[in-house]
Parts: C-alpha cells; structure tokens; sequence
C-alpha cells in the first residue's frame, strides 16, 4: 500500500483490520533503471512547489508534471517566498510552463496561503517539490496541527536539507485533502515508453501521429512535424531538448539490462 490507497476496514473488538485495498485511479511513481518508488495514490492534482531561494531545477519540475500527465493527474506550480526580491526572476522561467496552460500560483507560506485553498478544493493533491523549498511551512499553515519539522536552507551549498522523512495525508475537508511528501532530488522516468513520454508532452499531442515515419524519434528524421512545429514557435525548443535528453537516458538504461 502507499499513501492515499483506500481500504476496506473490517472491525475487531477495539481495533481494525485493512480486508482489501480498492482499486486505484492513479498511482504516481517514479523508476530509474533499477528500481521503482510509489509515491501516491488516488491523486488527481500534483502541485509543484518551487521558490526562488534556494533555486530550483526546471528540468526537475517538468520530469515531475510528465510523470503526472502519464497518469491523467493535473498539474499546478506553486511559487513560494513570493516576497523575495529574485521572485521575479523564477516566475519568468516558469513562463515555460504556464505558456502551455499549466496554471502558477504566488505566495508566501509564512504570511498567508488563502491564494492556493481554491485551487485546493475537490481535490487530493500531492505535493512535491525539492528540498527547502517550503512545502513543509506551507502544510504547517494549511495545517496548523501538523507540525512539520522545517529547516533553514544553505545559502553557501544553495540547497535545502530533508524535513519531511515520510509521505502523509492531511485532510483539509470532506471533499479534499493534501498529500505532503519528502523533498526530491531527482525524478526518473525510466516506467515511461517512447510513446507514453512523447504523449506526456502536452503540446506534442496535436502533432503526434502526423510524422512522415510511424517510428519517428523526433531527432533528424525528415518529416518529423514536432520538429517542424519547433521550428515554427509552436514548440519550445527546450522542450524537444528535454524530450531527446529522456529518451537517450531510457535508451542506455535498456542498454545496461
């Protein structure tokens, strides 16, 4: 089981007894060549939580939001710290993101998260992001029963330190809840096939198919219509770019087994 599974209960005297775990409508995880982590189930929305300070991998983000598409959740960035001077700067390089329709959300979790609660409400949200990042300050206010353990950042190594050591559900009202995980350092997407990565994609969707080659890989092929779209400003370029660089990874996983 991992956290967010529903369960049947079966009581027994002062205690119960888990009968049977119900089927799941999603579960996201993340493998590498060698091994496979469930992180959640049941979500239906994933909010990446990232900050200005310590700075954050996009590349990390995106690998998060593909893993998320692969399983049909939705996907929400939350820019936390919203009141440091370099916040600016973070939210011009989520542009990339939001260009595409992934909706952003700024604020502060020490001073008032009431801008994230509506985008909160009906769902089961899993949130993710790296470590000193906030998340933990962030369910400590949604929360204030929690008690998260939280941690100064390191401005010389640029980087947070784990406080979260364990996935665990909170519950914000009858028809939600929030999922806190561990901080992540790396996302690999070894459990997702060529087809599945390229559809994770969002704005590859409207052309895949089209390509001149059923097997295209979207490197040098003639005819290959994400490249043409790329070409076009239909495409961020950086996007094929992230694209290729998993499916060279995926390629010399294979390679290795």
């Amino acid at each position: 089981m991992v956290c967010g599974d529903r369960v049947t209960v079966r009581r027994d005297g002062k205690a119960g007894v888990i009968e049977a775990v119900l089927p799941r409508t999603s579960l996201l995880y993340r493998s590498d060549a060698f091994k496979t982590k469930a992180i959640a189930a049941n979500v239906t929305q994933l909010a990446v939580v990232v900050a200005a300070r310590p700075s954050f991998s996009l590349e990390l983000v995106q690998r998060c939001i593909l893993a998320a598409e692969e399983q049909g959740i939705s996907s929400l960035l939350v820019l936390n710290k919203a009141d440091l001077p370099e916040t600016p700067a973070a939210h011009a390089r989520l542009a990339l993101l939001t260009r595409i329709g992934y909706p952003l959300v700024a604020l502060s979790a020490l001073a008032d998260v009431s801008p994230l609660r509506p985008a909160l409400h009906g769902h089961t949200t899993l949130l993710i992001g790296q470590s000193g990042m906030g998340k933990s300050t962030l369910v400590n206010t949604l929360f204030p029963d929690a008690g998260m353990a939280t941690a100064e950042y390191s401005e010389a190594l640029d980087s947070g330190r784990h406080t979260t050591t364990h996935t665990r559900l909170h519950r914000l009202d009858a028809e939600s809840a929030v999922i806190d995980s561990p901080g992540l350092q790396e996302f690999a997407l070894q459990h997702l096939d060529a087809g599945a990565l390229a559809h994770a994609f969002v704005e590859f969707r409207p052309y895949l198919g089209q390509c001149r080659f059923r097997d295209c890989r979207h490197e040098s092929e003639p005819g290959c219509r994400i490249r043409e779209a790329v070409q076009a400003g239909e495409i961020d370029s950086s996007r094929l770019q992230l694209f290729q660089a998993l499916r060279r990874l995926q390629q010399a996983a294979a390679q290795r087994l």
